[in-house]
């Protein structure tokens, strides 16, 4: 006989993409609104309301007397990744590597472990579920990076994968990719919801428990987001984003997450023929400098996590034959350059509405932050008026709706990377604070201000 305070103990269901538990079930997950995603898991945890205490497995400490020295980082050998990664591997870390297909991962991964193993003396296991060892072989013959302690395995099978770590001993683990990983301990294909989870899990447990550095390769969807569910980002400690453009050999590696480290640091490589290079200085690689100035063109500095970089905004203003005159973006953010537009022509008298305007970047760049709103702003007026601005000239500033001119972070740092390339003059926002030594400042408090300041220093 159930009293009248019994309680029911009804099933739980988890969303496969971003962990979030309901009572009942849904068509669409309340959280993340992914369709078709929750999976029944027994019983809710608001059933589970009391927990017995028990035996800690290590008595707590104060903090002053943990050891740290088990935690240091370690050098991978590629500076421009452990610049991402704040210094290197620390013991334990699982790191996440995502990319569009072709983008160099596991060209990248493969002079990770080549300069692991001959900077640091240990071994490295590299597991492929994509391609047989004899073709990883041959990538690694082509890009220099065969070494004797560089380990290679095709399994696609968990528990091979583990016996291969229990006979190596490795001092990193490379996984390419996790996507093609099966557990036989769950049911699912590779790549669904449950094996990704389960196997990323297992993998995460080995990584801690031996403290094993373990890198993880991971597919994107087609909006550019990493594939499978969101709960996979966070069981990882650190999650990195591979991009590049396919006409361009440039790659940009950006820090997404990272708990042992800034979360918004940027390394530049450059695909060669033999392999992958970093690119310690890239700031030239965005500019085109020749020798006569060239109507339409602007210099800006945009700040990549800590990495100012110099950059060149290009525009076009033609007579259109259309009816609706053509707007073309190409790096930039196509609403960001419609209303730089509007404020040009509202507030900045420049009348272009009626002309087809096409804007760019140079060298693959892809510039969305405000503070390359005034060059825009600046190379569509010299467009359309046919008039070049001076080559040793940066532009700095956001531009709001009713034509002023913002201040943007950071801009000692952006006009000290512009003077070391060799600008000596600037138009920045006011309140700027202080300038560095060897350019020449113009402080510009709207639209009208710095379109005038252009046409004085063009005369």
């Amino acid at each position: 006989m159930v009293t009248k305070n019994a309680r029911t103990v009804k099933a739980a269901y988890r969303c496969g993409e971003c962990g979030h538990e309901v009572a009942k079930w849904f068509g669409r997950c309340p959280e993340c609104q992914a369709w078709g995603s929750l999976e029944e898991t027994g019983v809710p945890r608001s059933a589970l309301t009391k927990v017995a205490a028990g035996a800690p497995s290590a008595p707590a400490r104060r903090i002053h007397e943990v050891d740290v020295e088990s935690a240091r980082a370690t050098k991978t050998g590629v500076d421009e990744l452990d610049r991402v990664l704040g210094g290197g591997l620390v013991p334990g870390v699982v790191v996440l590597l995502a990319g569009e297909p072709g983008v160099g991962k596991s060209t990248l991964l493969l002079e990770v472990t080549y300069q692991w193993a001959a900077t640091t003396g240990t071994s490295a296991l590299y597991v492929t579920g994509e391609e047989s060892a004899g073709q990883v072989r041959l990538r690694a013959e082509r890009t220099g990076n065969v070494h004797e302690a560089v380990f290679l395995a095709a399994e696609s099978d968990l528990s091979a994968l583990l016996g291969h770590v229990d006979a190596v001993q490795p001092g990193l683990l490379v996984v390419d990719s996790v996507q093609t990983m099966s557990s036989p301990v769950v049911d699912g294909s590779p790549g669904g919801v449950t094996q990704v989870r389960a196997v990323t899990a297992a993998l995460v447990a080995l990584a801690k428990e031996r403290g094993l550095p373990v890198l993880l390769v991971g597919h994107v969807t087609k909006e550019g987001s990493v594939a499978g569910p969101r709960v996979l980002e966070h069981l990882v400690d650190v999650v990195l984003q591979f991009e590049g453009d396919r006409h361009s050999t440039l790659r940009l590696l950006r820090g997404v997450k990272n708990r042992f480290g800034p979360a918004d640091e940027v390394g530049c490589f450059d695909m060669v023929d033999d392999g992958i290079e970093g690119v310690p200085d890239p700031s030239g690689l965005f500019l085109n400098r020749g020798d006569a100035d060239v109507p339409g063109t602007a210099v800006t500095v945009i700040v990549e996590g800590k990495r100012p970089l110099l950059g060149e905004v290009q525009a076009l203003v033609s007579k259109s034959a259309l009816a609706v005159p053509r707007r073309a973006v190409s790096g930039l953010d196509s609403a960001r350059v419609a209303m730089v537009l509007a404020v040009l022509e509202r507030r900045g008298g420049v009348r272009i509405g009626g002309n087809d305007v096409f804007a760019a970047t140079v060298g693959g760049m892809r510039v969305t932050e405000p503070a390359a709103d005034l060059a825009l702003a600046l190379a569509m007026a010299s467009a359309a008026h046919d008039v070049a601005l001076p080559s040793d000239l940066v532009v700095l500033g956001e531009v709001g709706l009713a034509g002023e001119v913002r201040r943007v972070s950071g801009v000692g740092r952006r006009l000290a990377e512009a003077a070391r390339l060799g600008f000596t003059r600037a138009l920045v926002p006011p309140d700027s604070g202080k300038v560095p030594p060897g350019i020449r400042v113009k402080v510009v408090p709207n639209i009208g201000a710095a379109l005038q300041v252009a046409a004085d220093l063009t005369t």
